[in-house]
């Protein structure tokens, strides 16, 4: 059971004042900087300097360091930071995390793409590593800090903050470098940083979290090593949660990896899609944030994914819709309104449910690897490979393909859920009580 008997959608809502979801909005400002430092930024700064688009494109390096993250992940669980380690696991990466991202934004400041390409082409990477190392530790920190019962909140409020950096830290280097230049630009936006490291500070090491059991410090590497692993795979149906995980996205993947292209061969002008795509789009997203929050709160856990999984495979049949009705701006608002609200209530849900999987004992590990297996079948599913479907089947037939593939994922955890294995599957991170105090207990 999911335990919703008798709630009110106020107290959906109401998590949304509470102090540890607040927190997780400025871990997720910290969170979305790096992003932008080295995506559509660094991509101005580039073409400003005049560098050719083929050169430009290998700074994709910088992006592909983050799908790595669970290769180092099990050292922010498994190992104890010198001087730093006095404030606890958690804080102590999430402050040397945040360090390491401002030495990596300052070192990318001062290296000059026109005289040092190779230099900058490093500075990127380094930015890449800096980034996905403050992001493992700020989901970690994110899962122990809140309750099971504010997981959806949460993931929410971590995506509003995640928007908002991304954005506003792009905007402003675009903004300083106008007039201060591009050195001076990345300075000032490495203060993104900080919102993260006060907040740790601030709130001190979460209640929920554990710490490893093994008493020698080589142990305590080993086990956080193979740990994550060897657990995750112990629980019943294991195989199947895989496979979920795996597969819940591949329909939504393939739906976007062709809209842009469509859009255009629809013939809608650049203008058109900015207003729509860009414009509606990035509102109707933060409304679904907000809703996902709110229904994971009153739904409960196995209500609120189910339902976003099903509107996530419907707003496929949209843009289904909208090709075969051709150039309209009603139905494109419709269409990308719709996909965006049920993308933002998915991302919220389904992170909710991926962080409770985590055993509090490898938050760190356990959700960087959730994590990039949830994506690596959609990395997989190259442009190449949807714009061969669309070439055979046109559009119409393309996204309405995309919604049956979808169907898969929504029947796979309709089943789990009437089964009981999505009760039998969530970790010490989603369970009441569990680890919501420093009592040296362990599982």
């Amino acid at each position: 059971m999911d335990g919703t008997e008798g709630k009110r959608w106020s107290d959906g809502v109401r998590p949304y004042l509470e102090k540890a979801p607040l927190a997780a909005f400025f871990l997720g400002v910290s969170s979305g900087f790096p992003y932008a430092m080295i995506g559509a930024t660094l991509t101005s700064r580039l073409a400003q300097d005049g560098l050719d688009k083929k050169t430009i494109t290998a700074f994709t390096l910088g992006f592909l360091v983050y799908n790595l993250k669970p290769l180092w992940a099990w050292m922010i669980d498994g190992v104890r930071l010198p001087v730093l380690g006095c404030l606890g696991q958690r804080v102590s990466w999430l402050v040397f995390a945040g360090l390491l991202t401002i030495a990596a934004i300052v070192n990318l400041a001062f290296v000059s793409p026109g005289t040092n390409l190779s230099g900058t082409i490093v500075a990127a990477i380094l930015v890449g590593i800096a980034g996905a190392t403050f992001d493992i530790v700020i989901d970690a920190y994110r899962i122990e800090q809140l309750k099971p019962y504010q997981l959806g909140v949460g993931s929410g409020m971590t995506q509003y903050g995640w928007r908002i950096g991304n954005v506003a830290a792009a905007s402003l280097a675009l903004v300083l470098a106008a007039r201060i230049g591009w050195s001076g630009a990345y300075l000032a936006c490495a203060v993104f940083a900080l919102p993260a490291m006060l907040t740790g500070l601030l709130m001190g090491e979460p209640d929920r979290h554990r710490e490893p059991t093994a008493k020698r410090a080589t142990a305590e590497v080993i086990a956080s090593i193979v740990g994550p692993f060897v657990e995750f795979f112990q629980r019943q149906g294991a195989i199947v949660i895989l496979l979920f995980i795996l597969i819940h996205k591949i329909g939504d993947t393939l739906g976007q990896i062709v809209l842009r292209l469509m859009l255009n061969d629809l013939g809608f002008s650049n203008d058109e899609i900015a207003l729509y795509d860009v414009g509606v789009g990035f509102w109707a997203y933060l409304v679904g944030i907000f809703v996902g929050g709110a229904l994971y709160a009153r739904l409960g856990l196995k209500r609120a994914v189910l339902l976003s999984l099903v509107l996530m495979a419907v707003s496929n049949a949209s843009f289904a819709l909208l090709a075969s009705a051709g150039h309209s701006n009603e139905g494109l608002a419709a269409a990308i309104g719709f996909e965006n609200i049920a993308s933002g209530i998915g991302g919220v849900t389904v992170i909710a449910y991926f962080s409770a999987l985590c055993d509090l004992r490898f938050t760190a590990a356990q959700y960087a690897l959730i994590s990039a297996a949830s994506s690596v079948v959609g990395r997989l599913l190259t442009a190449t490979t949807a714009g061969g479907l669309v070439e055979r089947f046109g559009y119409v037939d393309f996204y309405w393909m995309t919604t049956l593939v979808a169907l898969p994922g929504v029947l796979l955890f309709w089943w789990m859920s009437r089964s009981g294995m999505i009760d039998r599957s969530i970790g010490s991170a989603g369970v009441e009580g569990e680890g919501d105090a420093r009592d040296g207990t362990a599982p």
